[in-house]
């Protein structure tokens, strides 16, 4: 469900979880069933949280207050991450921790991550894309932030989401939206 919240394609899933394309589609046909949702499209809008996630007190709190009681001086905090196509990754974490002397916090297939002093490079090999690097900026409270900006006018690609869940147990979180030149930028959370 989180794969299709941040926008991967049914072939993206099965290739990333090693299952069929109709695995993937019967797993999404049942999580639109069980939420009351008609399509991938309301997935990807879809404000909530998987059961058990540090997100759900969070939400919870959110929508006992009202819509109306969100603060209205949410502040985006430091960045958090910058994200970078590389042709190959292999290659790539190679250059970026024996030649920069980046520290190479983990590689998951085609995704890699370094610490840059506390903001972390996001390494990815979608094909080298002319796409800007995407900015991520932390904030406390992802939803709250999610629901401010869209009340000031910001049109997210999709709802905040689980990205990646860390044997710690620590969840990060992610709402993707543009600026006004189509370049990308990003929420993100860590519960």
């Amino acid at each position: 469900m989180d794969a299709v919240r941040h926008g991967m394609s049914t072939r993206q899933i099965a290739a990333r979880r090693g299952i069929s394309a109709d695995g993937v589609k019967f797993h999404v046909a049942n999580a639109l069933a069980k939420l009351g949702l008609g399509s991938r499209a309301e997935l990807r809008h879809w404000v909530g949280a998987p059961a058990g996630s540090g997100q759900g007190s969070a939400l919870e709190r959110l929508r006992g207050k009202g819509s109306t009681a969100m603060p209205s001086e949410v502040r985006l905090g430091p960045i958090g991450q910058v994200a970078r196509s590389v042709s190959d990754v292999a290659q790539a974490v190679a250059w970026y921790r024996d030649v920069l002397g980046l520290t190479h916090l983990y590689t998951f297939g085609d995704l890699a991550f370094f610490d840059c002093d506390g903001v972390r490079l996001f390494l990815s090999a979608e094909g080298a894309r002319s796409e800007p690097s995407c900015l991520y900026f932390r904030v406390p409270d992802i939803h709250a932030a999610h629901a401010e900006l869209t009340s000031r006018g910001v049109s997210f690609r999709g709802a905040p989401h689980l990205i990646h869940k860390h044997e710690d147990g620590t969840e990060e979180w992610m709402a993707f939206f543009d600026d006004p030149d189509g370049h990308p930028l990003a929420l993100m959370s860590q519960v």
